[in-house]
């Protein structure tokens, strides 16, 4: 599935960045996209970051994974809200903002940009027939986690997801992502923070509960971290987690999306 040089035994992965506009109900939905420069085809995943958008530590998560061998598709989730090209700051006033932005937004046109990242995603040269995932951080988890319910995404993986406890996403009072957990027909891979406040252990317990219920293909981690532990700045960083948490994702998608060998 994969063409691309090797030294030492070791693949040698080669990698373009551009930024490319998705058509989404008369507007362009401003994309990042890292892919390996080999011709392929790969597997394609879409990838949600937090509510501060198309930040450095998002890009640079993105360019890690596509690094693996896969097209890496980054939208901007608010796309309808902020001029192209914002980032939000990792300050008060941006999480204000970020959140602000994030409560305005229906869950109709979360979903409508979803349909026409994948759809972008699953037409691209580069990307193999059949071999589409979605990944996403903080409310970008809860973005795939919506992804997954595409029946052409085979594999999801949603690091420290906000709001699939209670259901908060966007201006909807209840987005209602996990009562129609039955239709998702991928695997996914669900991972916490034990320390997190915006899912604590009684709202883990509910999704992985319900999710058992839907007879789900899930695989479950909780690391001893703290929310947003995998962004590589700030305090709640934490390296030796986001290595584990990123291996686990990586073989997910190599194990559902391709036939390349485990990390």
């Amino acid at each position: 599935m994969q063409r691309a040089a090797h030294r030492d035994g070791l693949l040698i992965v080669v990698l373009t960045r551009e930024y490319v506009e998705i058509p989404v109900h008369g507007r362009a939905m401003r994309t990042y996209l890292a892919a390996p420069k080999a011709a392929g085809p790969h597997p394609g995943v879409v990838f949600y970051s937090d509510i501060f958008q198309l930040t450095e530590p998002t890009l640079r998560w993105a360019v890690r994974l596509a690094g693996y061998g896969f097209v890496v598709a980054v939208p901007e989730i608010y796309h309808r809200i902020e001029a192209a090209a914002t980032v939000l700051g990792f300050d008060d006033e941006g999480k204000v903002r970020g959140q602000r932005d994030a409560d305005e937004t229906p869950v109709a046109d979360f979903d409508a940009d979803i349909a026409a990242a994948l759809s972008f995603l699953g037409e691209h040269e580069a990307v193999a027939d059949g071999a589409l995932g979605a990944a996403g951080h903080c409310t970008g988890g809860h973005l795939a986690f919506r992804a997954a319910l595409h029946p052409e995404v085979g594999a999801t993986a949603c690091w420290y997801a906000t709001g699939l406890h209670d259901g908060k996403l966007g201006a909807d009072e209840d987005a209602g992502s996990l009562a129609r957990a039955q239709e998702i027909e991928g695997e996914l891979l669900l991972i916490w923070g034990t320390s997190d406040p915006h899912t604590p252990a009684e709202g883990r317990e509910l999704i992985r509960a319900r999710l058992a219920a839907a007879d789900t293909r899930l695989t479950w981690r909780e690391y001893d971290a703290e929310h947003a532990f995998g962004r590589d700045v700030g305090d709640r960083y934490d390296p030796e987690v986001t290595d584990r948490a990123f291996a686990e994702t990586v073989a997910l998608f190599r194990r559902a999306l391709t036939a390349l060998p485990q990390a």
